[in-house]
Protein backbone atom coordinates (compact mmCIF):
# COMPACT_ATOMS: atom_id res chain seq x y z
CA UNK A 1 0.00 0.00 0.00
CA UNK A 2 1.37 3.74 -1.15
CA UNK A 3 2.58 5.40 2.46
CA UNK A 4 2.10 9.08 2.95
CA UNK A 5 5.21 11.37 3.60
CA UNK A 6 4.48 11.63 7.62
CA UNK A 7 1.99 11.91 9.39
CA UNK A 8 -0.68 13.97 8.08
CA UNK A 9 0.60 15.01 5.64
CA UNK A 10 -0.81 12.75 2.38
CA UNK A 11 1.31 12.13 -0.73
CA UNK A 12 0.11 13.88 -4.09
CA UNK A 13 -2.35 12.38 -6.68
CA UNK A 14 0.64 11.12 -9.21
CA UNK A 15 2.64 9.68 -6.43
CA UNK A 16 -0.08 7.62 -5.25
CA UNK A 17 -0.96 6.93 -9.10
CA UNK A 18 2.32 5.23 -9.95
CA UNK A 19 2.55 3.32 -6.70
CA UNK A 20 -0.70 2.05 -6.15
CA UNK A 21 -0.97 -1.62 -5.40
CA UNK A 22 2.39 -2.30 -6.10
CA UNK A 23 4.12 -4.61 -3.47
CA UNK A 24 7.34 -3.76 -1.63
CA UNK A 25 10.26 -3.73 -3.63
CA UNK A 26 12.13 -6.64 -3.25
CA UNK A 27 15.61 -7.49 -4.98
CA UNK A 28 15.52 -8.86 -8.61
CA UNK A 29 11.86 -8.92 -8.84
CA UNK A 30 9.56 -6.48 -10.90
CA UNK A 31 8.12 -3.53 -9.46
CA UNK A 32 4.31 -5.02 -11.08
CA UNK A 33 4.40 -8.75 -11.23
CA UNK A 34 3.25 -9.76 -14.74
CA UNK A 35 -0.48 -11.17 -15.21
CA UNK A 36 -1.31 -14.94 -13.63
CA UNK A 37 -3.06 -16.75 -16.31
CA UNK A 38 -4.40 -19.67 -14.35
CA UNK A 39 -7.93 -21.78 -14.08
CA UNK A 40 -7.20 -23.72 -11.28
CA UNK A 41 -4.71 -23.74 -8.15
CA UNK A 42 -3.30 -26.32 -6.24
CA UNK A 43 -5.48 -27.20 -3.35
CA UNK A 44 -4.63 -30.06 -1.34
CA UNK A 45 -6.91 -30.39 1.85
CA UNK A 46 -10.01 -28.36 2.64
CA UNK A 47 -10.83 -25.64 0.03
CA UNK A 48 -9.45 -22.73 1.96
CA UNK A 49 -6.44 -20.42 1.48
CA UNK A 50 -6.34 -17.26 -0.36
CA UNK A 51 -6.46 -19.12 -3.72
CA UNK A 52 -9.22 -21.70 -4.43
CA UNK A 53 -10.31 -21.13 -8.39
CA UNK A 54 -10.00 -18.87 -11.05
CA UNK A 55 -13.17 -17.62 -10.74
CA UNK A 56 -13.11 -16.64 -6.97
CA UNK A 57 -9.32 -15.22 -6.74
CA UNK A 58 -6.73 -14.06 -8.92
CA UNK A 59 -3.48 -12.23 -7.29
CA UNK A 60 -3.09 -10.05 -10.52
CA UNK A 61 -6.99 -8.74 -9.35
CA UNK A 62 -5.60 -7.64 -6.34
CA UNK A 63 -3.12 -5.84 -6.79
CA UNK A 64 -5.46 -3.69 -9.07
CA UNK A 65 -8.45 -3.95 -6.52
CA UNK A 66 -5.81 -2.61 -4.18
CA UNK A 67 -4.69 0.13 -6.17
CA UNK A 68 -8.31 1.47 -7.22
CA UNK A 69 -9.15 1.42 -3.56
CA UNK A 70 -5.83 3.55 -2.71
CA UNK A 71 -7.50 6.05 -5.21
CA UNK A 72 -10.52 6.12 -4.06
CA UNK A 73 -10.22 6.05 -0.54
CA UNK A 74 -7.10 7.07 0.02
CA UNK A 75 -5.56 6.03 3.94
CA UNK A 76 -9.00 4.27 4.28
CA UNK A 77 -8.08 0.56 5.16
CA UNK A 78 -11.91 -0.01 4.86
CA UNK A 79 -12.36 0.58 1.32
CA UNK A 80 -12.07 -2.38 -0.96
CA UNK A 81 -12.69 -3.23 -4.72
CA UNK A 82 -13.69 -5.80 -7.20
CA UNK A 83 -12.84 -5.55 -10.45
CA UNK A 84 -14.86 -6.49 -13.48
CA UNK A 85 -14.93 -7.94 -17.08
CA UNK A 86 -16.53 -4.19 -17.70
CA UNK A 87 -18.47 -1.28 -16.68
CA UNK A 88 -21.46 -2.86 -17.50
CA UNK A 89 -20.52 -5.90 -15.39
CA UNK A 90 -20.17 -3.77 -12.32
CA UNK A 91 -23.03 -1.24 -13.01
CA UNK A 92 -25.52 -4.69 -13.18
CA UNK A 93 -23.59 -6.56 -10.20
CA UNK A 94 -24.70 -3.70 -7.74
CA UNK A 95 -27.98 -2.70 -9.00
CA UNK A 96 -28.80 -6.76 -9.10
CA UNK A 97 -27.46 -7.65 -6.25
CA UNK A 98 -28.81 -5.00 -3.81
CA UNK A 99 -32.35 -5.22 -4.78
CA UNK A 100 -34.96 -7.90 -4.65
CA UNK A 101 -39.02 -7.93 -5.96
CA UNK A 102 -40.63 -5.40 -4.10
CA UNK A 103 -37.93 -2.79 -3.63
CA UNK A 104 -37.85 0.51 -5.18
CA UNK A 105 -34.55 1.70 -7.24
CA UNK A 106 -34.18 5.74 -8.49
CA UNK A 107 -32.43 5.74 -11.07
CA UNK A 108 -31.35 8.98 -13.31
CA UNK A 109 -33.30 9.62 -16.33
CA UNK A 110 -30.25 10.66 -18.16
CA UNK A 111 -27.86 8.47 -16.96
CA UNK A 112 -26.03 6.09 -19.52
CA UNK A 113 -28.27 4.35 -21.89
CA UNK A 114 -27.09 0.83 -20.97
CA UNK A 115 -27.89 1.47 -17.76
CA UNK A 116 -31.01 2.32 -18.44
CA UNK A 117 -31.62 -0.70 -20.77
CA UNK A 118 -31.36 -2.77 -16.98
CA UNK A 119 -34.80 -1.61 -16.09
CA UNK A 120 -36.79 -3.95 -18.55
CA UNK A 121 -34.73 -6.66 -16.11
CA UNK A 122 -35.10 -5.18 -12.72
CA UNK A 123 -38.89 -4.38 -13.77
CA UNK A 124 -39.19 -8.13 -14.71
CA UNK A 125 -38.16 -9.27 -11.07
CA UNK A 126 -40.76 -6.90 -9.72
CA UNK A 127 -38.14 -4.19 -9.03
CA UNK A 128 -39.92 -0.17 -9.28
CA UNK A 129 -37.81 1.93 -11.40
CA UNK A 130 -38.58 5.91 -10.48
CA UNK A 131 -36.63 7.81 -12.53
CA UNK A 132 -36.10 11.98 -12.70
CA UNK A 133 -33.33 13.68 -14.38
CA UNK A 134 -29.81 14.51 -13.13
CA UNK A 135 -29.79 18.52 -12.70
CA UNK A 136 -31.19 20.24 -9.91
CA UNK A 137 -31.26 16.89 -7.72
CA UNK A 138 -34.29 16.58 -9.18
CA UNK A 139 -34.23 12.57 -7.75
CA UNK A 140 -34.07 14.02 -3.96
CA UNK A 141 -38.32 13.99 -3.97
CA UNK A 142 -37.98 10.16 -5.02
CA UNK A 143 -35.37 8.56 -2.52
CA UNK A 144 -38.63 7.60 0.53
CA UNK A 145 -39.05 4.19 0.25
CA UNK A 146 -36.38 3.42 -1.94
CA UNK A 147 -33.51 0.59 -1.59
CA UNK A 148 -30.92 2.08 -3.79
CA UNK A 149 -30.66 5.20 -5.20
CA UNK A 150 -28.42 5.43 -8.37
CA UNK A 151 -26.18 8.60 -9.08
CA UNK A 152 -24.86 9.64 -12.08
CA UNK A 153 -22.53 12.96 -11.96
CA UNK A 154 -21.60 14.41 -14.46
CA UNK A 155 -23.96 12.74 -16.52
CA UNK A 156 -23.45 11.28 -19.82
CA UNK A 157 -23.11 12.37 -22.47
CA UNK A 158 -25.19 15.61 -20.99
CA UNK A 159 -22.65 16.35 -17.99
CA UNK A 160 -25.55 17.75 -16.01
CA UNK A 161 -24.25 17.55 -12.09
CA UNK A 162 -26.16 16.65 -9.06
CA UNK A 163 -25.58 17.56 -5.39
CA UNK A 164 -23.73 13.66 -4.22
CA UNK A 165 -23.52 14.67 -0.68
CA UNK A 166 -27.35 16.36 -0.79
CA UNK A 167 -28.80 13.48 -2.34
CA UNK A 168 -26.82 10.68 -0.10
CA UNK A 169 -27.62 12.67 3.26
CA UNK A 170 -31.41 12.21 2.12
CA UNK A 171 -31.31 8.56 0.90
CA UNK A 172 -29.63 7.92 4.18
CA UNK A 173 -32.34 9.16 5.89
CA UNK A 174 -34.63 7.43 4.17
CA UNK A 175 -32.92 4.17 4.53
CA UNK A 176 -31.47 3.67 1.15
CA UNK A 177 -28.24 2.88 -0.39
CA UNK A 178 -26.48 5.08 -2.88
CA UNK A 179 -24.26 4.29 -5.60
CA UNK A 180 -22.29 6.53 -7.95
CA UNK A 181 -20.89 6.08 -11.45
CA UNK A 182 -17.67 7.61 -11.61
CA UNK A 183 -16.61 6.97 -14.74
CA UNK A 184 -16.59 10.85 -16.01
CA UNK A 185 -14.86 12.09 -13.09
CA UNK A 186 -12.54 9.32 -11.81
CA UNK A 187 -11.37 8.75 -8.72
CA UNK A 188 -8.66 11.84 -9.51
CA UNK A 189 -11.42 14.12 -10.41
CA UNK A 190 -14.17 12.93 -7.67
CA UNK A 191 -14.42 10.75 -4.55
CA UNK A 192 -17.75 9.74 -3.70
CA UNK A 193 -17.44 7.48 -0.96
CA UNK A 194 -16.09 10.68 0.76
CA UNK A 195 -19.31 12.30 -0.25
CA UNK A 196 -21.16 9.47 1.86
CA UNK A 197 -21.59 7.19 -1.53
CA UNK A 198 -22.06 3.29 -0.22
CA UNK A 199 -20.47 2.71 -3.65
CA UNK A 200 -18.53 3.92 -6.41
CA UNK A 201 -19.00 1.97 -9.63
CA UNK A 202 -16.97 2.99 -13.00
CA UNK A 203 -15.97 1.62 -15.90
CA UNK A 204 -12.31 1.37 -16.18
CA UNK A 205 -12.60 1.03 -20.00
CA UNK A 206 -12.40 4.59 -20.10
CA UNK A 207 -10.11 7.08 -18.25
CA UNK A 208 -8.78 4.81 -15.72
CA UNK A 209 -7.26 2.67 -18.12
CA UNK A 210 -6.90 5.41 -20.66
CA UNK A 211 -5.67 3.56 -23.92
CA UNK A 212 -8.97 2.77 -25.68
CA UNK A 213 -7.54 -0.44 -25.94
CA UNK A 214 -9.36 -3.04 -22.89
CA UNK A 215 -12.70 -3.17 -21.36
CA UNK A 216 -12.93 -3.43 -17.01
CA UNK A 217 -15.30 -2.02 -14.66
CA UNK A 218 -15.12 -1.96 -10.72
CA UNK A 219 -17.03 -1.11 -7.81
CA UNK A 220 -15.37 0.10 -4.29
CA UNK A 221 -17.47 -0.16 -1.11
CA UNK A 222 -15.81 0.26 2.39
CA UNK A 223 -18.68 -1.90 3.63
CA UNK A 224 -17.87 -5.59 4.05
CA UNK A 225 -21.15 -6.65 3.87
CA UNK A 226 -22.18 -4.93 0.47
CA UNK A 227 -18.07 -6.09 -1.42
CA UNK A 228 -19.11 -9.96 -0.35
CA UNK A 229 -22.67 -9.51 -2.44
CA UNK A 230 -21.34 -7.74 -4.84
CA UNK A 231 -18.46 -10.49 -5.01
CA UNK A 232 -20.88 -13.39 -4.59
CA UNK A 233 -22.75 -11.93 -7.96
CA UNK A 234 -19.29 -11.94 -10.03
CA UNK A 235 -18.71 -15.10 -8.79
CA UNK A 236 -21.98 -16.68 -10.20
CA UNK A 237 -22.55 -14.79 -13.49
CA UNK A 238 -18.46 -14.83 -13.93
CA UNK A 239 -18.17 -11.64 -15.06
CA UNK A 240 -14.48 -11.01 -14.02
CA UNK A 241 -11.64 -9.52 -15.97
CA UNK A 242 -9.23 -11.56 -17.75
CA UNK A 243 -5.93 -11.69 -16.13
CA UNK A 244 -3.71 -9.44 -18.96
CA UNK A 245 -6.27 -6.33 -19.06
CA UNK A 246 -6.13 -6.52 -15.37
CA UNK A 247 -2.52 -6.43 -15.71
CA UNK A 248 -2.33 -3.73 -18.70
CA UNK A 249 -4.82 -1.81 -16.20
CA UNK A 250 -2.65 -1.27 -13.26
CA UNK A 251 0.20 -0.96 -15.83
CA UNK A 252 -1.75 2.43 -16.88
CA UNK A 253 -2.29 3.58 -13.76
CA UNK A 254 0.65 4.80 -13.38
CA UNK A 255 0.09 7.67 -15.80
CA UNK A 256 -3.50 8.38 -14.86
CA UNK A 257 -2.81 11.69 -12.88
CA UNK A 258 -0.81 12.96 -15.54
CA UNK A 259 -3.59 11.86 -18.28
CA UNK A 260 -6.44 13.40 -16.86
CA UNK A 261 -5.15 16.60 -16.14
CA UNK A 262 -4.04 17.38 -19.05
CA UNK A 263 -7.08 16.20 -20.54
CA UNK A 264 -8.91 18.58 -18.44
CA UNK A 265 -6.49 21.31 -19.12
CA UNK A 266 -7.17 20.56 -22.61
CA UNK A 267 -10.75 20.19 -23.07
CA UNK A 268 -10.80 23.28 -20.88
CA UNK A 269 -8.99 25.16 -23.47
CA UNK A 270 -11.56 23.31 -26.27
CA UNK A 271 -14.63 24.56 -24.81
CA UNK A 272 -13.74 28.35 -24.49
CA UNK A 273 -12.75 28.11 -28.22
CA UNK A 274 -16.40 26.68 -29.37
CA UNK A 275 -17.99 29.33 -27.00
CA UNK A 276 -16.57 32.20 -29.97
CA UNK A 277 -18.50 29.73 -32.79
CA UNK A 278 -21.47 30.94 -33.86
CA UNK A 279 -23.25 27.72 -34.84
CA UNK A 280 -22.00 26.05 -31.98
CA UNK A 281 -24.70 25.79 -29.13
CA UNK A 282 -25.13 24.30 -25.68
CA UNK A 283 -21.16 23.98 -25.23
CA UNK A 284 -21.19 22.07 -21.39
CA UNK A 285 -18.30 21.52 -19.35
CA UNK A 286 -18.17 21.18 -15.91
CA UNK A 287 -14.77 23.82 -15.93
CA UNK A 288 -16.43 26.49 -17.34
CA UNK A 289 -17.34 29.30 -15.14
CA UNK A 290 -20.25 30.08 -17.24
CA UNK A 291 -21.48 26.19 -16.94
CA UNK A 292 -25.16 25.57 -15.27
CA UNK A 293 -23.16 22.94 -12.99
CA UNK A 294 -19.79 24.57 -12.30
CA UNK A 295 -20.80 25.93 -8.93
CA UNK A 296 -21.91 22.37 -7.62
CA UNK A 297 -18.98 20.59 -9.93
CA UNK A 298 -16.67 23.19 -8.15
CA UNK A 299 -17.37 22.00 -4.61
CA UNK A 300 -16.96 18.64 -4.72
CA UNK A 301 -15.22 17.72 -7.50
CA UNK A 302 -11.00 18.24 -7.85
CA UNK A 303 -10.99 17.66 -11.49
CA UNK A 304 -13.32 18.06 -14.48
CA UNK A 305 -13.18 15.56 -17.01
CA UNK A 306 -11.84 15.51 -20.42
CA UNK A 307 -15.60 15.85 -22.06
CA UNK A 308 -17.01 18.49 -23.95
CA UNK A 309 -20.52 18.14 -25.02
CA UNK A 310 -22.00 21.08 -27.50
CA UNK A 311 -24.53 21.01 -30.26
CA UNK A 312 -24.17 21.63 -34.34
CA UNK A 313 -27.41 23.16 -36.17
CA UNK A 314 -28.38 19.36 -37.41
CA UNK A 315 -27.62 15.95 -37.85
CA UNK A 316 -25.58 17.04 -41.68
CA UNK A 317 -24.20 19.92 -39.87
CA UNK A 318 -22.40 17.32 -37.30
CA UNK A 319 -21.78 14.65 -39.77
CA UNK A 320 -19.87 17.40 -41.72
CA UNK A 321 -17.78 18.60 -39.31
CA UNK A 322 -17.15 15.05 -38.04
CA UNK A 323 -15.90 13.74 -41.09
CA UNK A 324 -13.62 16.61 -41.54
CA UNK A 325 -11.66 16.08 -38.07
CA UNK A 326 -7.98 14.69 -39.14
CA UNK A 327 -6.87 14.00 -35.54
CA UNK A 328 -9.89 12.97 -33.83
CA UNK A 329 -11.47 9.25 -34.31
CA UNK A 330 -15.33 9.10 -34.78
CA UNK A 331 -15.80 6.47 -32.03
CA UNK A 332 -18.14 5.92 -28.89
CA UNK A 333 -16.06 5.63 -25.96
CA UNK A 334 -13.77 8.72 -23.75
CA UNK A 335 -10.89 8.96 -21.59
CA UNK A 336 -8.53 7.77 -24.33
CA UNK A 337 -5.05 9.23 -24.67
CA UNK A 338 -6.20 10.38 -28.17
CA UNK A 339 -9.38 12.62 -28.89
CA UNK A 340 -12.08 11.04 -29.84
CA UNK A 341 -16.32 12.02 -30.88
CA UNK A 342 -19.58 10.97 -32.05
CA UNK A 343 -22.85 12.33 -32.85
CA UNK A 344 -24.58 10.74 -30.08
CA UNK A 345 -27.76 10.77 -31.10
CA UNK A 346 -26.89 8.00 -33.80
CA UNK A 347 -27.24 5.26 -31.29
CA UNK A 348 -30.93 6.88 -29.99
CA UNK A 349 -32.09 6.31 -26.21
CA UNK A 350 -30.29 9.64 -25.49
CA UNK A 351 -32.61 12.87 -25.17
CA UNK A 352 -30.35 14.73 -27.06
CA UNK A 353 -30.57 16.87 -29.85
CA UNK A 354 -29.28 15.37 -33.84
CA UNK A 355 -26.33 18.01 -34.34
CA UNK A 356 -25.54 16.99 -30.47
CA UNK A 357 -21.47 15.94 -30.06
CA UNK A 358 -20.18 14.39 -27.44
CA UNK A 359 -16.10 14.89 -27.75
CA UNK A 360 -13.38 13.26 -25.42
CA UNK A 361 -10.34 15.42 -25.32
CA UNK A 362 -6.89 13.29 -25.53
CA UNK A 363 -3.69 14.35 -24.51
CA UNK A 364 -2.41 16.06 -27.62
CA UNK A 365 -1.25 19.74 -27.74
CA UNK A 366 -4.02 21.92 -27.00
CA UNK A 367 -3.32 24.09 -29.41
CA UNK A 368 -3.35 21.12 -32.11
CA UNK A 369 -6.82 19.70 -30.78
CA UNK A 370 -8.34 23.11 -30.71
CA UNK A 371 -7.02 24.27 -34.25
CA UNK A 372 -8.10 21.11 -35.78
CA UNK A 373 -11.75 21.63 -34.55
CA UNK A 374 -11.94 24.86 -36.16
CA UNK A 375 -10.58 24.43 -39.01
CA UNK A 376 -13.27 20.82 -39.37
CA UNK A 377 -16.06 23.62 -38.11
CA UNK A 378 -15.01 26.13 -40.97
CA UNK A 379 -15.08 23.32 -43.53
CA UNK A 380 -18.55 21.90 -42.36
CA UNK A 381 -19.93 25.25 -42.71
CA UNK A 382 -18.17 26.08 -46.47
CA UNK A 383 -20.13 22.77 -47.29
CA UNK A 384 -23.69 24.72 -46.38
Amino acid sequence: MTQDRTAGEPIGDSTRSVHAGRPEARPYEPSLPGPVFVSHYHLPGEPTGPYVYGRDDNPTWDLLEQAIAELEAPGDPAAGTLAFASGMGAISAVLLSQVRSGDAVVLPSDCYQTTRALIERLESYGVEVRMAPTAGDAQLPLVDGARLVWVESPSNPELDVCDIRRLTDAAHAAGALVAVDNTLATPLGQRPLALGADFSVASGTKALNGHGDLLMGYVTTRSPELADSVRKWRKTVGAIPGPMETWLAHRSLATLSLRVDRQATNALALARALLERPEVTAVRHPGLPTDPSHEIASKQMRRFGSVVSFTLPDQAHAERFLGALRMTSEATSFGSVQCTAERRARWGGDAVAPGFVRFSVGVEDPDDIVADVVRALDEAARQL
